[in-house]
């Protein structure tokens, strides 16, 4: 299975972000495959764009980690420890602070993402999973934590495809343990639950990148 990303034009948009919004779909989409070589001139001339919007592209791109050295990463064992890692610091640290801090309306945002995740199609749950950290980490209410979460977006979209199209076992259960723990204002509980959860995560994916 695979996620479609559509992308539609907007004169309205400047090239270099719709350049940008191109080439980073189709990484996320399959399109260019880990170790494809990035060729300016080429995405260039697919794109009807000159070579200075597809440059800024690249350094961006580059900057959210998924182009390295002009090639789509092809992340390592190391790479998905390190990047684990970070999350779990600061999104355990956020589910603590969504325990204090998370108001109703949030609290039942939070709860809808569980429930599109067990009743969503595919493309459905990736959506809520990602609605579903993003609240969290926005309830640390540090724009420096949350900047570095966001800065690692597009990695990390591509290790939550994985866990929802080989269907790791107990992902969407761990969300509502991690939910009734934020709705109970239980903080630590709540922080130790997302801590396991990404550890699930990571254990899951390193255990496909071995096969």
């Amino acid at each position: 299975m695979e996620v479609k990303i559509v992308f539609k034009s907007d004169r309205s948009r400047p090239a270099a972000h719709q350049s940008y919004e191109i080439i980073r779909d189709r990484i996320l989409n399959g399109e260019l495959s880990a170790g494809t070589k990035i060729v300016e001139e080429k995405i260039a001339a697919e794109l009807g764009v000159s070579r200075t919007p597809v440059r800024e592209s690249i350094r961006k791109l580059e900057y959210e980690g998924l182009i390295v050295n002009k090639k789509v990463v092809k992340p390592t064992e190391k790479d998905l420890r390190n990047m684990f890692q970070v999350r779990i610091l600061l999104e355990g640290y956020s589910a603590q602070c969504a325990a204090s801090y998370l108001n109703e309306n949030e609290l039942n945002s939070l709860y809808e993402c569980v429930e599109m995740g067990r009743t969503g199609d595919i493309e459905e749950i990736m959506i809520a999973n990602e609605r579903f950290h993003e609240i969290i980490v926005n309830a640390s209410n540090n724009p420096v934590m949350i900047d570095i979460i966001d800065r690692m977006q597009s990695t990390i979209y591509l290790f939550r495809k994985t866990v929802v199209f080989y269907q790791r076992p107990h992902l969407i259960d761990e969300h509502e343990q991690i939910y009734q723990a934020i709705k109970a204002r239980d903080s630590q509980k709540a922080q130790l639950l997302m801590k396991n959860h990404l550890e699930a995560d990571l254990k899951f994916c390193l255990h496909l990148i071995g096969n």
